[in-house]
């Protein structure tokens, strides 16, 4: 933390040192609040320019210095001046002073905190600006310029620019610098809102985040448990940027603190005008305009925390059920009324309605926000609102990775009911990875036949889980043909159905049913949240079996993604860092893909059914990559970490296991491995899984174990991939050079970038060996597919890419520009016979005919 890197501010830095560079221009003063990022900006610009050519004269003005005549430019000033000069002669002075120690470089003069500036130094730099320097300068937003330096805007003389805050996207730059270390995505975005997009807050909140404990690592990624620490240097900060607040602009920041955002409306009749206005003109509040609506919030999320921590109880608790009344009493129209008058009668200790509770901690798990659902159903329960209110706190448990407590919540009680028996097989399988919650379900009798079908649907959901797959297909049918089944009872039938389909090869008739699932959301999310897990299970399964590209990057923009990641849903967001590995990888960047199974290792490390889920991605990942160490070590900790509960994701989990083997030197075992794959998936008729792992026999060199049956499967599987997969493993099977060159042309057009490296690796392998004229094209397509990948050291790639010697190499690349064998000879101090023989063997290793050949060639080598 002692090195805190420079991070974005690329405009306005280039701006600032164009300014210093061209004679046109004579500055540029930069406003903004304090530690936006100023000084920091100053000082790096300033570092740009080279003492030879500029004389920058450097000052940092101060409180301290500001009462004293020159006192902020003491530090550049010549040293004893003439006594008994006129303030008009020490000017003088001081100008002429600068200009000898500049000789003839042009005079840059970097002013840091130019308000502070004391009238005499002011007067100065306005006057050396006048004759000919260049001034870049800071001043801090809100607080009194100096006539003279304002004078300098005013006039032209100069450029004056606002420095708005950090990006999202520099902050969470920053934020990766300031630990050394990826974030995990939701607590980057929670600092990141905190922080506000300035540097110096940002950087508070870590040290405090650390030092106190609260943030820590998992798996290689920083996670905030979300508690703040205010040090006291964050406190003393930001209390410094509030400063001394009048009683009535007082009321109207905490009122915005504790309710924001407060419509602006409610708060003029809370506030006197007055009050409001100061508050706006001092920078603490904003007016934030949507269409029709006018809100209030505060300048800065941290006055927020600052503001609340240093109210008394008392007051906050009247401040809390005040907004209840106001919010309230204009009826509550807004979306989000509900669940915000919920927390204020909560922390007012006004909340009596267990109904209202319930309504809002349901709103609040829709968002995914985990801690809050949990907070508010428990207060729910408490205030007598029944069973729904204990079913929906344990699932909210659940979500959380607190299965133990969740059972308690759902107490010792006779499971005379569907929905106690199924609320309390889901912890017991998905929390706790107990198999026979699926027999438990089975062995239950109920009367109700819409309670029996509730009761059939959940036991065919963990039959799936188990790999019971039979058994789940007749028990989901059973539910959809029974006419009293409810619509979340339909919904989760429909899910089990969708998921075998999609992972049979038939993504259309899944998606049908994934649609129909989500068209009745709002009554099955009401009434079985849970349902949530199989929905995400089958729309996952769907577009990754189908490796539909455009159709993972639509589920990663819709707001289940976001949700997902910034609402502490360990699962969902787990779930989707492995829709971001799987996009990532089949486009061939295998670094995004890398950090992404990461990702998914941190978010589901509590997770004891799923944990093991994304280490076989990580390790699968780190194969392609050639990773050996990595992808060895990622599958142990899979295997060991892997629920003995699920087994419905052995697909998966064999591609990691056959791919670190030929990672590992050992394509023969890898091919064994995939093969048994193969065998199990045709017998458990996943047809779809079948195909994809038919053809990593082909990518693993065995494409004529795999030709005859990926034929048979054309009229079976769907899924955009599909056609280009099967052509691929027919065209490697005859050898057809021309055939594996025009599938790699379609793969590169739809951006599975990988597949496409690899069939026209497979071309170039054999038009080298017939001398084909073609291989030179071939080759070029490959070097342009792999130049917009990451790592990528597979079976297919590694036949082409031969390793030279250093001074083979040395040679090939000197030959490859141009460079005759000759000069060659002379520059390595070798004979030109040297020379000529190591360029033979270098034909020989990459198949080329010539040094016309070499460059295209040279660009499959990994470096």
């Amino acid at each position: 933390m002692e090195h805190w890197g420079f991070v974005g501010r690329a405009d306005e830095l280039t701006r600032l040192i164009t300014v210093a560079t061209r004679d046109t221009d004579r500055g540029l003063i930069l406003s903004g609040s304090a530690g936006i990022g100023k000084s920091r900006l100053l000082h790096e610009a300033v570092a740009e320019l080279p003492a030879e050519h500029y004389a920058v004269h450097c000052a940092s003005a101060n409180i301290a210095s500001s009462g004293l005549p020159f006192g902020g430019l003491a530090q550049i000033l010549p040293t004893d001046p003439p006594a008994a000069l006129s303030a008009a002669g020490l000017l003088r002075w001081a100008v002429d002073g600068l200009h000898a120690e500049s000789g003839n470089r042009p005079m840059v003069l970097a002013i840091d905190d130019a308000h502070l500036l004391d009238p005499p130094s002011a007067a100065l730099a306005h006057l050396l600006v006048r004759e000919g320097a260049t001034l870049l300068g800071t001043l801090r937003t809100a607080e009194p310029v100096p006539p003279p330096i304002s004078a300098l805007w005013t006039e032209g003389l100069l450029s004056h620019a606002e420095l708005d805050p950090l990006t999202d996207d520099e902050s969470r730059r920053l934020l990766t610098a300031l630990v050394r270390g990826p974030v995990e995505p939701g607590s980057a975005q929670r600092l990141i809102r905190l922080g506000g997009g300035n540097p110096l807050l940002l950087r508070e909140l870590v040290l405090a985040a650390l030092s106190g404990g609260e943030l820590t690592k998992t798996y290689g990624f920083w996670r905030w448990t979300g508690r703040l620490t205010l040090a006291p240097s964050l406190a003393d900060l930001v209390g410094a940027r509030i400063g001394g607040l009048t009683p009535g602009v007082r009321d109207v920041l905490e009122m915005v603190a504790f309710g924001e955002p407060v419509g602006l409306t409610l708060l003029m009749r809370a506030a006197a005008a007055a009050d409001v206005e100061a508050a706006e003109e001092r920078g603490l509040i904003r007016i934030v305009i949507d269409e029709r609506r006018r809100d209030v919030r505060l300048a800065h999320p941290l006055y927020g925390e600052v503001v609340r921590r240093g109210c008394p109880v008392t007051r906050s608790r009247r401040l809390l059920a005040t907004l209840a009344d106001l919010v309230e009493g204009a009826g509550a129209r807004r979306r989000d009324d509900l669940l915000r008058v919920a927390v204020w009668r909560l922390d007012s200790g006004t909340a009596q309605d267990g109904a209202l509770l319930l309504d809002a901690a349901r709103q609040a798990f829709n968002r995914f926000d985990i801690d809050l659902a949990r907070r508010l159903a428990a207060a729910a329960r408490d205030a007598g609102a029944g069973w729904a209110a204990a079913e929906l706190l344990a699932t909210v448990l659940l979500f959380a990775d607190c299965p133990e407590e969740a059972l308690k919540v759902l107490g010792d009680d006779p499971d005379d009911s569907a929905r106690r028996l199924t609320a309390r097989a889901a912890v017991e399988f998905f929390g706790l990875g107990r198999a026979e919650a699926a027999d438990t379900l089975a062995a239950a009798r109920l009367p109700d036949p819409a309670e029996m079908a509730r009761v059939r649907a959940f036991e065919a959901f963990i039959r799936l889980q188990l790999d019971e797959l039979p058994t789940a297909r007749r028990l989901a049918r059973s539910v959809l043909d029974e006419p009293a089944a409810g619509v979340a009872t339909r919904a989760l039938a429909r899910c089990i159905l969708a998921y075998l389909l999609a992972a049979g090869g038939d993504p259309d008739g899944s998606a049908e049913l994934v649609a129909a699932v989500e068209a009745d959301t709002a009554a099955w999310r009401r009434d079985t949240p849970t349902l949530q897990y199989a929905l995400q299970m089958a729309e996952g399964t769907r577009v990754s079996v189908a490796l539909d590209l455009p159709a993972i990057d639509r589920i990663l923009a819709a707001e289940f993604a976001h949700l997902a990641q910034a609402g502490g849903f360990g699962f969902g967001s787990g779930w989707v860092s492995l829709l971001q590995a799987q996009a990532s990888l089949l486009r061939g960047q295998t670094d995004e893909a890398l950090h992404a199974t990461e990702q998914a290792c941190a978010s589901l490390a509590p997770a004891r059914v799923y944990d093991g889920s994304a280490h076989f991605a990580r390790a699968n990942v780190a194969a392609l990559r050639g990773e050996s160490t990595i992808a060895t070590e990622s599958l142990a900790t899979a295997e060991a970490a892997a629920g003995t509960a699920v087994s419905l994701y052995y697909p998966w989990q064999e591609q990691a296991r056959a791919w670190t083997l030929a990672c590992q030197g050992e394509p023969a075992a890898a091919v064994r491995v995939v093969q048994r794959a193969v065998t199990r998936l045709r017998a458990d008729h996943l047809y779809g899984h079948e195909l994809l792992a038919l053809y990593d026999l082909v990518r693993l060199g065995q494409p004529q174990l795999a030709a005859a049956r990926l034929a048979e499967l054309a009229p079976v599987v769907g899924g955009p991939a599909t056609p280009l997969l099967i052509r691929h493993a027919v065209a490697a099977a005859a050898e057809a050079g021309e055939d594996l060159f025009a599938v790699a042309r379609e793969f590169a057009v739809l951006g599975y970038q990988p597949f496409a490296a690899e069939a026209a690796a497979g071309a170039v392998r054999i038009f080298r060996i017939a001398r084909d004229p073609r291989a030179l094209a071939a080759s070029t397509l490959m070097a342009d597919v792999l130049s917009r990948c990451g790592p990528l050291r597979t079976p297919a790639l590694l036949a082409v890419q031969p390793a030279l010697t250093v001074r083979e190499r040395q040679v090939a690349e000197l030959a490859a520009e141009g460079v005759r064998s000759r000069e060659i000879a002379d520059r390595l101090y070798l004979s030109p016979r040297t020379v000529e023989n190591h360029l033979q063997r270098v034909y020989t290793k990459l198949g080329v005919n010539g040094r016309l050949e070499l460059a295209p060639a040279l660009r499959l080598l990994p470096q």
